[in-house]
């Protein structure tokens, strides 16, 4: 009897490249309906003040949820989770930025600029490659750059994000590939939260109540430690080809959320772009298994065995 190649393991019945864009897509939707909730306290706390929080709040919760141990990491490992906190404190703080200005979809749109060039220049052969067409049609769709609309500021705010999405991408996988279990998030997170404070602390945290704190605990819980957790997972399951291709349906959820959250109404070219990106998603989702001999070491550092 043949063996099952590394690429097609089944856990509960799903290939592991279904398991990873399962997680992917839970993760994106966690996101952006707390980035929703979120947009509806920056009268209170600012952009920088509501980023900030949120990013503390789940650098300690990881902290203490997984507790890293000072042997999970060699010094590369330290200094690559040392990055990927700090670019993953800049992808959130210069997202809700731009949320301040632009809709929501809008901003997320922008941003996923940043997982399609890591599409377009990762590895995985001209077939995956395609699906980046639609989906960059589909960002064009919804940000109508031909309007003249746009708030300037606030697209390069959303631009900045993308570049520091397509790094953090990069970085989650080398630190998940590296590290054993969720200790690299684990302390990569704090960083990014130590960041986020120390930006928000000179203007925005004097304005901070014990209700805020409380709210913002609840943020953090959903749009940072859940989905964090469920992409540092998917990224060993998935390429970064095809994890970047995917993450095209963010601007659609974010279109969703928008709408449902904060009465943000997509026009027809938005809905059309909705339409492109959902596309794009889905079709990166095929032969998008990461080959076990690169998957991330297991708990008990012993290496994956193939099937």
């Amino acid at each position: 009897m043949t063996s099952r190649p590394p690429h097609a393991r089944v856990v509960f019945g799903l290939r592991s490249a279904d398991v990873g864009a399962l997680m992917a897509t839970v993760s994106m939707s966690s996101i952006q309906l707390g980035l929703a909730l979120s947009v509806t306290v920056l009268d209170q706390l600012g952009a920088l003040g509501t980023a900030g929080l949120r990013l503390g709040w789940g650098g300690l919760l990881l902290l203490l949820l997984v507790r890293p141990k000072p042997r999970d990491f060699t010094g590369r490992d330290l200094m690559a989770c040392i990055a990927l906190g700090a670019v993953t404190a800049g992808m959130m703080v210069f997202f809700m930025l731009a949320a301040t200005r632009l809709p929501l979809g809008t901003a997320s749109a922008l941003e996923f600029l940043g997982p399609l060039t890591v599409s377009l220049c990762g590895p995985g052969g001209g077939r995956r490659k395609l699906w980046a067409a639609p989906a960059a049609i589909g960002v064009l769709l919804l940000t109508e750059p031909w309007s003249g609309g746009i708030d300037v500021l606030g697209a390069g705010f959303a631009l900045t994000a993308a570049a520091c999405w397509a790094c953090y991408i990069l970085l989650t996988q080398r630190v998940g590939d590296n590290v054993t279990g969720l200790s690299g998030l684990a302390l990569s997170m704090p960083v990014a939260g130590v960041v986020g404070l120390l930006v928000a602390a000179p203007t925005q945290l004097s304005r901070v109540t014990w209700q805020l704190l409380a709210l913002m605990l609840g943020l953090a819980a959903l749009s940072v430690v859940l989905p964090f957790i469920l992409e540092f997972l998917a990224l060993r399951r998935l390429t970064t080809s095809a994890f970047g291709t995917l993450m095209s349906l963010e601007p659609a959820i974010a279109l969703l959320a928008g709408l449902v959250v904060l009465g943000q109404k997509p026009g027809l070219l938005p809905a059309a772009g909705v339409a492109f990106v959902v596309i794009a998603g889905i079709g990166a989702t095929r032969a998008g298994a990461r080959p076990a001999s690169v998957q991330a070491p297991t708990d008990d550092h012993r290496a994956p065995v193939p099937q």
